[in-house]
């Protein structure tokens, strides 16, 4: 049963949206009262579409029995976020050893400001699907002919 007024923040890129994704969302929102998904504007990275389209793509792939799940945008620190809309906890999925290293050390620089992290370990058979993964499979698909094209 979630804490009461708890309010936890997702964030991510999410460039596509995996099932990944969606399966942490599902797992952290009967933790909590209330989930945004964060779609994180980070200009060290160059996504395939811009946040505005992301963030439509996300909420689509929400069922709409999902009425604790928000979607939003941010640039900017993520716990900066946490502070303006009062969340406590920062969700963050895991799927290596190698992203809870790299998580450990964020969520210890958060825990300095006061906002705690929730690790949600990937389920084996979503595991291997990164939005690297997701990204290279798509450009794949898109790059090779159609079948139908030599006729």
């Amino acid at each position: 049963m979630p804490a009461h007024g708890s309010l936890a923040i997702y964030p991510g890129t999410f460039d596509p949206f995996t099932p990944g994704h969606r399966d942490v969302v599902a797992r952290a929102r009967v933790m909590f009262d209330q989930v945004i998904v964060l779609l994180a504007v980070n200009a060290d990275k160059q996504p395939t579409a811009e946040a505005t389209v992301r963030a439509a793509r996300v909420r689509d792939a929400m069922p709409a029995a999902w009425g604790n799940v928000e979607v939003d945008t941010w640039t900017g620190l993520t716990t900066a976020y946490c502070v303006r809309r009062g969340a406590t906890v920062i969700v963050r999925g895991v799927r290596t050893a190698a992203d809870l290293r790299q998580e450990y050390q964020l969520a210890a620089m958060n825990a300095q400001l006061g906002i705690q992290t929730v690790w949600v370990p990937a389920r084996p058979q979503l595991a291997a699907t990164s939005s690297t993964v997701a990204r290279a499979y798509r450009s794949a698909r898109r790059a090779r002919p159609s079948q139908n094209s030599a006729e």
